[in-house]
């Protein structure tokens, strides 16, 4: 028995100092020929995690850009982090060499994929877009300037380096001439005959990105091109079920349709096509990483964002293994904040306390339905007759399984008892409390 404890911890150390092929060693099914594991908990604080878990498939062989090549980065909210990132450290922005066009003045509120490849049709290819569908965040119209889409066109052509950041699934539009909005109607004039709203498909998503995907390889060939999904939710949801449901539809729809397209593109993924996976740093790589709303990220996770990308892509910046380490220290930070939070907080700190009860209450249940499940085994396997039993591989398979999970129900019962009894002691505890305790642990441990 401790030769086969020592064997598996053995076997659970080396995977996690990076022999992950011990795991293919076992199971009863094939597992091909690449198989990337989902973390565990240990694997999160690992100097692996980043490189392993989350940048695995997705990263170019080294980093290429520099400070002298022309980037130009739109799309979503998130997008303003990323441009103004790069250009406080000294990158050269479209938003910066002309600020006054549309996708550096709302290079942030182009937040589904219709919106971002109009612009791309009306600067390259004169593609009319329906009247009255462009508005910043005040409601403010953006008219059709022939001065700048020559501007816009003029960027995209000099650009060596898109970065396209994808937003949401839902949009309004109108029936008429089935233009898409920016962002939603401005309430001066919207027109309930007229102006729709819906969810954009898998297929429409797609079909789009691709589309700006030919465009840049047909205009300016030259140039690599990346995208990335917006962490940040939507605020509200104009469907008739919850913003959170439709939330994970809506990204779902967008991570999804990017995939399947990169997927068809595989002879340019991390050579000239690119997809940066912001969204599962900031929501997987971090416990809790909102704001207070509960929808923006704080500003130690969006560094952790932007470190990794540096590391990835940017030349003489950072590398991958300070970008992990900046994961590690703020993972911890931020798991220090949410505790320090919830202890604060009353109300809340008696809601944690009710939970731990409850959680241990429910193991307790569930160990008890484990011996249940034992016991009817081994009563199965008693009953059955010795004629039965004997020759039969399968018959002695099963009756030594039952004899295994009542042994280890009764340890657990055990173990649980015991460990519901320290924590009921309290600081509070005599010396005897503690003595009997102790004893009983001991007496456990001989009887293990």
């Amino acid at each position: 028995m401790e030769a086969r404890r020592l064997a598996k911890a053995e076997r659970k150390a080396r995977i996690a100092a990076g022999e992950t092929e011990l795991r293919r060693k076992r199971g009863s099914f094939h597992r091909g020929e690449v198989m990337n594991y989902q973390p565990n908990r240990e694997d999160y604080q690992s100097d692996r995690f980043l490189p392993d878990y989350l940048l695995k498939g997705w990263a170019p062989a080294e980093p290429f850009l520099t400070k002298g090549m022309k980037v130009t980065a739109f799309g979503s909210c998130f997008a303003a982090n990323i441009t103004r990132h790069l250009s406080n450290i000294g990158y050269n922005l479209s938003s910066d060499r002309d600020p006054d066009v549309y996708i550096s003045r709302l290079g942030d509120g182009m937040v589904n994929t219709a919106s971002i490849l109009g612009q791309f049709e009306w600067a390259l290819e004169n593609k009319k877009q329906a009247e009255n569908l462009w508005h910043d965040y005040e409601a403010v119209g953006f008219g059709y300037d022939e001065d700048i889409r020559l501007r816009t066109r003029d960027i995209f052509l000099g650009t060596e380096f898109f970065i396209i950041t994808l937003g949401l699934s839902e949009i309004w539009f109108d029936s008429e001439t089935g233009g898409t909005f920016w962002r939603a109607v401005p309430e001066e004039s919207f027109n309930p005959e007229r102006h729709k709203f819906r969810v954009m498909s898998f297929a429409e998503t797609k079909a789009d990105i691709a589309r700006i995907h030919t465009l840049i390889r047909t205009h300016v060939p030259r140039a690599k091109v990346l995208f990335t999904v917006s962490p940040i939710a939507l605020a509200a949801t104009f469907r008739e079920v919850s913003c959170l449901t439709a939330n994970a539809a809506s990204k779902a729809i967008i991570r999804g349709a990017l995939d399947e397209f990169l997927r068809d593109n595989a002879d340019e993924l991390n050579t000239r096509l690119f997809y940066f996976p912001s969204m599962e740093i900031v929501q997987l790589g971090f416990d809790y990483p909102w704001e207070e709303d509960n929808r923006h990220p704080h500003s130690y996770v969006l560094d952790t964002v932007m470190k990794v990308f540096e590391a990835l892509y940017c030349k003489d910046a950072a590398t991958l293994g300070d970008a992990a380490e900046m994961l590690k220290m703020y993972r911890i930070k931020n798991r220090m904040e949410f505790s320090r939070a919830v202890e604060r907080d009353g109300e809340e700190g008696d809601l944690l306390r009710s939970a731990k009860a409850a959680n241990r209450a429910g193991k307790i249940e569930r160990r008890k339905a484990k011996q249940s499940e034992a016991a009817m085994q081994i009563q199965g396997a008693r009953s059955t007759k010795e004629s039965d039993m004997a020759g039969n591989p399968e018959m002695d398979r099963i009756a030594m399984q039952a004899m295994r999970i009542e042994k280890q129900a009764k340890v657990s019962s055990r173990r649980s008892a015991l460990e519901a009894a320290a924590h009921s002691l309290g600081p509070g505890a005599t010396a005897k409390q503690i003595t009997d305790l102790a004893q009983e642990f001991l007496a456990w441990i001989e009887a293990e």
